[in-house]
């Protein structure tokens, strides 16, 4: 039996599906060194430096932040701990496409082929983007598409997640329904996709080193980072607080 399906319509208007994350209660504002006696500036030192995910959700507006880079390099993983540190929704692109399609990524690409789930993926990508803020984490061939790109320059912050080969291959091996890694020689085919990928994957705003470590040792780089892209830390200094 031959089985269609309408897929490209879903793709385009299918609801998204989300996972949420309780939003921190906002901090107060930042204290400025010299408004009170010396216990209050005593205080304001022993808890400092302030944190600074309210400053990051509010610098970032209604973009989000993308999650870019090779399978296996932990972009759902750290994109959730993330999204909940910054009281975001976090999106997973092929969760969300595999919801509008009905049916596994590995399916589709069995039924359809690469360049058929590339252009639905690129369309996903696009819709998702239109929802932030929130934390994104994509596939990890998405960003090669040259549309998506510019999309996610505009309305996103990317972040690499760097992952060296030996610790792609590690983890991948872990999992045996990745449809690009279905070839006679899955190890060489991983080094090639990352030798192809690196020059897009390098475009991002920002890059972490994605390895062997506690996830949250990973989520506190990127705040760090963050807050260095979107000049939290210039901000407070320029106001006279504490900077974080």
């Amino acid at each position: 039996m031959r089985l269609t399906i309408t897929f490209v319509r879903n793709w385009q208007g299918a609801r998204g599906r989300v996972y949420r994350t309780a939003r921190r209660a906002a901090r107060p504002a930042a204290r400025k060194l010299g408004d009170g006696d010396h216990a209050d500036a005593a205080m304001l030192e022993v808890n400092a430096p302030a944190k600074p995910e309210a400053a990051i959700v509010a610098a970032l507006g209604r973009r989000s932040v993308v999650l870019v880079g090779m399978m296996g390099a932990g972009k759902s993983s750290v994109g959730r701990r993330l999204a909940a540190r910054l009281g975001l929704t976090f999106v997973d692109a092929d969760t969300e496409i595999e919801a509008a399609a009905g049916m596994s990524i590995a399916d589709i690409f069995a039924a359809h082929g690469e360049a058929y789930f590339r252009s639905g993926e690129a369309r996903v990508i696009a819709r998702l983007l239109e929802g932030g803020p929130q934390v994104m984490a994509t596939g990890g061939g998405a960003v090669m598409n040259q549309d998506t790109r510019a999309l996610i320059r505009v309305k996103g912050v990317s972040v690499w997640l760097d992952a060296e080969y030996d610790v792609l291959l590690r983890r991948v091996k872990r999992r045996t329904d990745r449809p690009m890694l279905k070839t006679a020689d899955p190890a060489d085919t991983l080094r090639r996709l990352l030798d192809e990928r690196k020059p897009m994957y390098a475009q991002a705003d920002l890059t972490l080193r994605s390895r062997d470590a506690p996830h949250e040792t990973i989520v506190n780089e990127a705040i760090a980072a963050l807050a260095g892209h979107l000049g939290i830390g210039k901000q407070s200094a320029a106001r006279g607080e504490i900077a974080p």
